[in-house]
């Protein structure tokens, strides 16, 4: 993927779309085979079936997820993504928290996929 399609916002909501509905299968089609993925500060996932298994462990903790993107760039091979991701917690409360998402691209797929988000609250129990 060259630059001019690594800024292909059609792509970004996409891939947000299949994080947002919980579709780990259709998630992994981002990504190159050997994809490395890393979690706010969780150790990075390293190839499709470990992420893929830590997305099917991560997204039954949560009710739902939702994320607004507010801007993306591209930088070389990088796309840096930065919105908001609000999560409802199965006690329908909602915990809504600012990312920042940097991606290594490999033509049109995604190499290094790193999260920066704060999400220390979000098992917290609500009173």
């Amino acid at each position: 993927m060259g630059n001019d399609a690594v800024a292909d916002n059609t792509q970004m909501i996409a891939l947000f779309r299949s994080i947002d509905t919980k579709d780990t299968r259709q998630f992994l089609t981002f990504l190159t085979e050997d994809a490395q993925f890393r979690f706010g500060n969780q150790p990075p996932a390293v190839g499709a079936q470990t992420i893929a298994s830590m997305l099917d462990g991560f997204f039954p903790s949560i009710k739902a997820l939702r994320h607004t993107i507010l801007n993306n760039w591209t930088a070389a091979d990088h796309v840096i993504c930065e919105g908001t991701v609000t999560y409802t917690r199965h006690n329908g409360s909602t915990l809504c928290v600012p990312f920042v998402d940097v991606f290594a691209m490999t033509g049109a797929l995604i190499k290094d996929f790193r999260i920066y988000v704060d999400v220390s609250q979000l098992y917290v129990t609500q009173q």
